[in-house]
């Protein structure tokens, strides 16, 4: 009989393994926002700002379902890889079966909630008259398929977990290339305008789902038989993580509506820059959204197996890592800033508000990737209240009151405002996660 092979990163260049799960899974996540991205990009070809500013304000909706199933794909990472840097795998097949029926039932209450109340919602986010309308529309078309993304992500997560990290990558950057393929054709050819990018977003999601089930469950086999008597200690043990990092990533897409609603109040153009620019910062900066998720099992696994000394080094490789990712992406930011503006036809307040992006408040990003690599600390050294109350407070004292200030002024204050509240709290959750590193041995 063989003996197990050892989990993959307790041993090895911790650098290393974070350089190929971040960047594996920053391909991944860039992937599923690239798709938002690309939608924007096709969408700004028609020449109409009302568009524009529909598509940024159901991007703040699906931001708040996208942020729950982050939450929930940090909360499966964590806890099956637990399971497979202690060897039982058995464990970790059975909680993977779980997540998908948890994921799921969530995504559904998830959806139907937000159809429910879809137009209060967009009223409340301060859209009006026909931009009010196309988001609606666009949203319709688009919130259905949400059960399928949350799956898809799911799948990513478990294959991350064992540290898959090509395949985790592959269900994201599939449904991108399809998306890249098929917008000019529903968009243009057949002449469907702003449906025929919600229709692409749907067959996208769909394809997310068919490539994450086919590592997960015919590859790697990482899923048991569905045990309904497990569910609710699964489920328990899932929430213990994700829980907290659900409520951790809510308070994200929550700033973003404040930031949202003080820019919408000045006027279309405003509404159309934020949207380009939540929809290009992902993507730039995708290395840094996905550290939280993607360093998660380089903690969990070392932790699982007691290498305190290796938990420590993950935290200061996963600080060089950022510091360097975040450097390269403000530099291109700042010197494709032009070719970015005329790609999406932005002008007037749009324009100015992209430029000041690239050229200097995009250095807020360090301090958020510091933010991000606390999280991944916190949510895997069994603090993941820390990781919430940190973002909760960026979202909320870090934002609210510099954002209001920035309104009265200007949308470039506005974002000027945001930036200055996330580099105090970055700072901050530092300093925190080292603190805890170097106490971990003696709370064990």
């Amino acid at each position: 009989m063989t003996s197990p092979q050892p989990p993959r990163f307790v041993t090895g260049s911790l650098m290393r393994h974070i350089v190929v799960m971040a960047g594996t899974g920053a391909i991944g996540l860039v992937a599923i926002f690239a798709v938002d991205l690309i939608n924007l990009l096709y969408i700004s070809m028609l020449g109409e700002q009302a568009i524009a500013a529909a598509v940024g304000f159901a991007g703040v909706v699906g931001f708040f379902h996208m942020s729950i199933f982050i939450g929930l794909l940090i909360g499966i990472t964590a806890t099956v890889s637990r399971a497979v840097g202690a060897h039982q795998t058995a464990e970790a097949h059975a909680l993977g079966t779980s997540s998908l029926v948890i994921t799921a039932g969530i995504s559904v209450v998830l959806t139907t909630l937000t159809l429910l109340f879809l137009h209060p919602i967009l009223e409340l986010l301060g859209a009006r008259d026909r931009v009010l309308e196309l988001a609606y529309r666009f949203l319709l078309i688009t919130l259905p398929s949400t059960t399928l993304l949350g799956l898809g992500m799911a799948c990513s997560a478990l294959l991350r977990s064992v540290g898959d990290a090509r395949r985790s990558m592959m269900v994201t950057l599939v449904p991108a290339i399809v998306t890249a393929m098929l917008d000019p054709v529903f968009i243009f050819v057949l002449g469907l305008g702003l449906d025929g990018a919600a229709i692409v977003v749907d067959i996208a999601r769909l394809v997310i789902l068919a490539v994450g089930l086919n590592g997960a469950w015919r590859v790697h086999h990482l899923l048991a038989r569905f045990d309904r008597t497990r569910l609710r200690r699964d489920a328990h043990t899932l929430f213990a993580v994700a829980g907290p990092a659900v409520l951790t990533n809510l308070a994200t897409p929550v700033g973003a509506a404040y930031v949202t609603h003080s820019i919408a109040g000045f006027g279309a153009s405003a509404v159309a820059g934020q949207a380009t620019i939540e929809r290009l910062t992902p993507v730039a900066f995708g290395i840094i959204y996905s550290l939280s998720g993607a360093v998660g099992p380089v903690f969990a696994q070392n932790l699982g197996a007691k290498r305190f000394d290796r938990v420590r080094e993950s935290l200061r490789a996963s600080i060089w890592f950022m510091v360097v990712a975040v450097a390269v992406a403000w530099l291109l930011l700042a010197l494709l800033q032009t070719p970015i503006v005329r790609a999406f036809s932005l002008d007037g307040m749009a324009a100015q508000m992209l430029h000041a992006f690239c050229s200097w408040i995009a250095a807020s990003f360090f301090f958020m990737g510091a933010l991000f690599v606390a999280n991944a600390t916190f949510n895997n050294l069994g603090r993941p209240l820390w990781s919430t109350g940190f973002n909760w407070g960026r979202a909320t004292l870090g934002t609210i009151p510099f954002a209001w200030w920035g309104a009265q002024y200007g949308p470039v204050e506005v974002l000027a405002g945001q930036a200055a509240g996330a580099t105090i709290f970055g700072l901050l959750a530092l300093a925190c996660a080292f603190w805890l590193t170097n106490t971990l041995e003696h709370s064990k």
